[in-house]
């Protein structure tokens, strides 16, 4: 194992547990994931202890068809942004769970403010997940997000590790390349096909970069993988967003911006795109 994979495990998982109806859904995946990837998982309710919680609570976990020794579980009232993301820090979290609304009738999920809040100031990474079920849903297909930047490294790397541990057999690394690259307006046949001769030279230069990155991850991550590269030309987030979700990708990762503030939802950065109309599971890794 490489220290790379050592300091990007996910050992401490944590998510907010309420008592609604999807409670079971979203118990269950959360226990899924942590025996996936061999972690300790902290449940985290915001509001007052009962028996009656801790009743349902108990029932609910005892059927898992998994050991629920590894799980602690917190009671804590407050602001419940607030509790969460302290909780992260107390408890040293490598990864948060969160949960993904449908919108109306439509097959379009959004995070709701709460969970949109968390997501942007939590110090660790994000799952966000939009169909939680009691039943496991394979992830097959991983899509992660390849654009030049000094994270995308890791994230890649990452990337294997997760498709290992989840029994994926397909990664496909996104080069999102801007519109602005290429330098030309397109008015004629002449134009046409200097434009295209730039798309792909900047294709080929960002598949060679990516290519780089993939030498370096060990073989044993990379180990009956399909390994795909794919150049698209549009606005970052936003077109990785429609890809995943037109290829039906089960799993979206993107490496996580430095800092989302007020001026990255005036003018959206790229995260902020997906964070609008999430595309499938999302997994920004911190």
């Amino acid at each position: 194992m490489t220290a790379l994979t050592e300091k990007y495990q996910f050992k401490t998982i944590l998510t907010g547990i309420a008592f609604s109806p999807n409670l079971r859904a979203n118990l269950y995946e959360a226990m899924r994931l942590s025996t996936f990837f061999g972690a300790k998982l902290i449940l985290v309710h915001v509001g007052p202890k009962t028996p009656q919680k801790e009743e349902v609570l108990e029932l609910i976990m005892s059927e898992f068809e998994e050991s629920a020794e590894n799980v602690d579980v917190v009671w804590k009232e407050g602001n419940p942004v607030n509790v969460i993301l302290e909780a992260c820090k107390s408890f040293n979290v490598d990864l948060l769970i969160l949960g993904a609304l449908q919108k109306e009738q439509l097959f379009k999920y959004y995070l709701g403010s709460i969970a949109r809040k968390i997501t942007r100031k939590a110090p660790c990474s994000v799952l966000l997940l939009i169909n939680p079920s009691v039943n496991r849903v394979a992830c097959k297909h991983i899509v992660v997000n390849g654009l030049e930047d000094p994270k995308t490294r890791e994230a890649i790397h990452i990337s294997f590790g997760v498709a290992k541990d989840l029994g994926a057999n397909r990664v496909t690394i996104v080069e999102e390349i801007s519109q602005n690259e290429v330098h030309v307006v397109v008015s004629d046949d002449r134009s046409l096909r200097k434009a295209t001769i730039m798309k792909a030279r900047i294709e080929k230069r960002e598949t060679t970069r990516v290519n780089d990155i993939l030498k370096a991850i060990p073989e044993q991550l990379k180990t009956d993988i399909n390994i795909k590269t794919q150049s698209i030309f549009g606005r970052r987030g936003y077109s990785i967003g429609h890809y995943a979700k037109l290829v039906r990708a089960d799993l979206l990762i993107m490496n996580a911006p430095n800092k989302l503030g007020l001026i990255d939802r005036i003018f959206p950065h790229d995260l902020e795109y997906i964070l609008s109309e999430i595309p499938t599971d999302v997994l920004i890794i911190k």
